[in-house]
């Protein structure tokens, strides 16, 4: 299979909509990039979100490591940019390699969220074109 790299929001999605988008571009693994995998959206914490996605054929990853720990600081992409480590972007790299994978986190718009910073450099790693967002 060839690797290909999406990023996805699920702010102000609905759960089967998310799992929809994904089945759409054929991704078989989601990589949840968020320190802490809980989400007051019904379905979207680690353990639902998981089996809601096993249930469609998606694998489900948790990196913690990949979360950002800035994001109560005044500039939380800048700081994340700033201290993002070389070793954290080669696991999510090897996380994606071999997949159609996309990495998860809560803000709808990439820009405004850390998986922005971290998909590009991910794609660099693997030598893929910038990711997509679904």
């Amino acid at each position: 299979m060839k690797t290909s790299l999406f990023t996805v929001g699920y702010e102000g999605r609905q759960l089967d909509e998310m799992i929809a988008a994904l089945a759409a571009a054929k991704v078989d693994r989601l990589i949840d990039v968020r320190a802490l995998p809980l989400s007051r959206r019904r379905g979207f914490s680690k353990t639902p979100l998981g089996n809601a996605l096993r249930a469609a054929g998606i694998e489900y990853v948790h990196m913690r490591e990949a979360g950002n720990p800035f994001r109560k600081e005044p500039d939380p992409i800048g700081q994340y940019r700033t201290h993002l480590p070389a070793d954290t972007v080669t696991l999510v790299a090897d996380a994606v390699r071999g997949h159609r994978a996309a990495l998860l986190c809560y803000e709808a718009d990439v820009e405004t969220c850390h998986r922005g910073v971290l998909a590009p450099r991910v794609a660099k790693q693997l030598g893929l074109t910038a990711p997509r967002d679904l």
